[in-house]
């Protein structure tokens, strides 16, 4: 079994994840933490409480960053266009959810479990890196107590999705995003390279819909506004970004990958650009020098990811 803390900011493609992660059968999920993104922390937070009431998820819910690492930045606005004003395709969700949070800030929730569980835990974020950094910064130690850290977010040979040379995630908080990709663990970065080819059509949704539980009906309705979303890229679907990050949690031989040390650019017209120093490839002396290699996915088998979530999905 994989021991997974989740951290995420729900997020409609979020949703999907963590409804893959609650039914896996591989997958032992032990926490879910909350990061600003795809809306303020109070909404992705409010967010989690739903799905994980809706969908009778047991893991704890602890409430993580909402700013970023540098406090000289400022978050520019949520991306209401893609996830609907209430992070959740303009579904209806109550204002509040009657379920506890865990007292525990996000960052401090992963430090305790990481300890309690040395060489176990497996880190899956697929928003801001915030949480993750914060939690290096206040016990570097972590960093040789983790299993690995998957990520959803980066983009290497592929354009970015909010600048010619960003992906979102990232773009969000540059420096939280260096921190984790230069800590001394290891990191699995999966990036737009392989999320943007790996597409969920509407049709092949509804039919999931169609065959599974109340929970699979859910989540095709909250998924509707997101694939019309899409429609300027994908024919009628949408883009499974962060359910192929926890794919690669159970089926890692379904990427392509390269190594090396990543880092962030931080600032500047390139500011959320992720960039690999292949290794092997030898430059001179730099700012990749004395890093830890990271895995680099840069392909993927998308029909059989997609149909791996299918099946997750419909495992009631």
């Amino acid at each position: 079994m994989h021991k997974v803390i989740y951290d995420t900011d729900p997020g409609v493609d979020d949703a999907m994840a963590l409804l893959f992660l609650h039914r896996h059968p591989e997958i032992d999920l032990i926490g879910i933490t909350t990061v600003f993104g795809n809306a303020s922390v109070e909404t992705t937070t409010r967010n989690a409480l739903f799905l994980k009431r809706e969908w009778n998820i047991p893991a704890p819910v602890a409430k993580g960053a909402s700013v970023t690492i540098d406090p000289e930045r400022r978050e520019g606005g949520w991306p209401t266009f893609v996830h609907g004003e209430n992070g959740l395709g303009n579904i209806k969700v109550p204002e509040t959810i009657d379920l506890p949070l865990d007292p525990r800030s996000a960052h401090r929730f992963i430090i305790d479990t990481v300890r309690a569980n040395p060489g176990e835990v497996r880190l899956v974020a697929v928003g801001r890196m915030t949480n993750l950094a914060m939690a290096l910064k206040e016990d570097p130690e972590i960093a040789g107590l983790v299993k690995d850290v998957v990520i959803m977010g980066g983009n290497f040979y592929v354009p970015g999705n909010v600048s010619p040379v960003a992906e979102a995630n990232i773009h969000g908080d540059p420096e939280a995003a260096d921190i984790v990709l230069t800590a001394p663990w290891r990191v699995a970065v999966i990036g737009l390279d392989v999320t943007a080819i790996t597409t969920m059509s509407r049709s092949y949704l509804a039919d999931v819909a169609a065959k599974g539980d109340s929970a699979a009906k859910l989540l095709n309705d909250l998924s509707q506004d997101y694939i019309d979303f899409y429609k300027h890229a994908v024919e009628d679907g949408m883009m499974v970004h962060d359910s192929c990050a926890c794919v690669y949690v159970v089926a890692p031989e379904l990427f392509s990958t390269i190594h090396g040390p990543v880092r962030v650019v931080c600032g500047g017209i390139a500011d959320g650009q992720t960039i690999v120093k292949p290794d092997g490839r030898h430059f001179p002396p730099g700012n990749w020098d004395g890093l830890p290699s990271q895995v680099v996915c840069t392909g993927i088998d998308s029909e059989r990811v997609i149909n791996l979530i299918r099946d997750a999905v419909l495992r009631a």
